[in-house]
């Protein structure tokens, strides 16, 4: 005999199913309503390839050194998913599902897009050229988002013949917030309507008060389990189990990166990676700069089939998150994050990451007195 237990856990996966693909959500904020005048570029990842790895790649005679995160199968670091080079120019991507018109079946392209631009592209100029150059098809339907060391910033929501900018100049708020549809795409398809709206709600105060960065984007934004939907914010629920659906962290959620550039003026080699590999809420901050020192082998490749020893650490954390007896991936033990005796995994991991901003921006100070002389 079906009961109401089974019936309730088969409709949680029927919901959840048609959301395992690609569903990141991202933005990008200008340097007028950040803590301290810097622009910077988000995304919290979300893709079915769970182990993910930090590389950097030296620059050759005709191309920057840039680091990047990169799926851990991906051996030769040919796809990048968010990234930043030396000239100061930072790139990363959402999948977007209402653009595509066509039928062309040669896509998923986005990662080598990125690698590209990395290689080649100094500013947001530079990126739309890059565009322009390609060969059509492009094989993408993807919003594309960057920042340069001039402190510009945009959005390119394109497809196999072309595209259409978001300028963040022209943001009445200083912030462009997208997931996984294109605002010039058809109405009223694609995905992430909802945490677009969870992230506009927890960024709004931010940016109201000029006090955006990048610890509220890896540590709030990527950590809360608030749904504009509802209303309500989950986070500190007293239920024991919550539907893994319209929060912005997500079962296939697997790294938060925030791409903090330079103010005018400044060296371009002071760009700043911050990222949570990994599941968000279970994921400890580090630091990530070009040049000697700046990438720490727990992030990089060097473990088993690639693995990045780090990520594997906070998968694990996951993976007692999201019990099959709960209903494995479409349910979220709310209590093994946030609980009423403090033992949570997200509070005693946001207090550590935030001592790691603050030793990061120490660095940060050191590095640009270095560079100074």
């Amino acid at each position: 005999m079906i009961t109401m237990k089974y019936l309730y856990i088969a409709l949680i996966a029927c919901l959840v199913a048609a959301s395992d693909a690609a569903a990141c959500t991202s933005a990008i904020a200008s340097g007028r309503v950040t803590a301290n005048g810097r622009p910077l570029l988000w995304k919290h990842r979300d893709t079915g390839a769970g182990d993910n790895k930090v590389e950097r790649i030296a620059a050759t005679d005709s191309t920057f050194e840039y680091v990047a995160l990169f799926n851990a199968a991906d051996r030769d670091c040919r796809e990048a998913w968010i990234g930043y080079n030396s000239a100061g120019f930072a790139v990363m991507n959402t999948a977007v599902y209402n653009l595509k018109d066509d039928t062309v079946t040669n896509m998923d392209r986005e990662g080598l897009v990125m690698t590209e631009a990395l290689k080649r592209c100094r500013s947001v100029g530079d990126f739309a050229r890059l565009l322009d150059s390609l060969p059509r098809p492009l094989g993408v339907e993807a919003n594309f988002g960057v920042i340069d060391a001039a402190g510009d910033g945009a959005y390119f929501e394109t497809c196999n013949y072309g595209y259409v900018k978001y300028d963040l100049a022209d943001a009445p708020d200083g912030v462009l917030v997208r997931t996984n549809y294109a605002h010039s795409g058809r109405n009223g398809e694609g995905k992430g309507y909802t945490r677009e709206d969870n992230a506009w709600h927890l960024l709004e105060p931010h940016i109201a008060n000029h006090c955006v960065s990048a610890e509220l984007f890896t540590e709030v934004l990527s950590k809360q389990f608030y749904c504009s939907r509802t209303g309500v914010d989950d986070t500190y629920s007293e239920k024991q189990v919550l539907a893994d659906q319209d929060y912005i962290p997500r079962y296939t959620s697997t790294a938060t990166v925030v791409v903090e550039g330079v103010v005018e003026g400044e060296r371009p080699l002071l760009t700043t990676m911050w990222i949570g590999l990994g599941y968000p809420p279970c994921a400890e901050l580090r630091t990530v700069w070009l040049g000697d020192g700046g990438l720490p082998d727990e992030l990089r490749g060097v473990g088993y089939n690639g693995h990045s020893p780090l990520c594997d650490t906070v998968m694990a954390r996951k993976a007692r998150v999201f019990s099959p007896v709960d209903g494995g991936k479409h349910r979220v033990d709310i209590g093994k994050l946030y609980n009423s005796r403090g033992t949570g995994y997200c509070q005693q991991l946001i207090p550590r990451n935030k001592e790691a901003y603050r030793r990061g921006y120490e660095l940060l100070e050191a590095r640009r007195k270095k560079l100074a002389r």
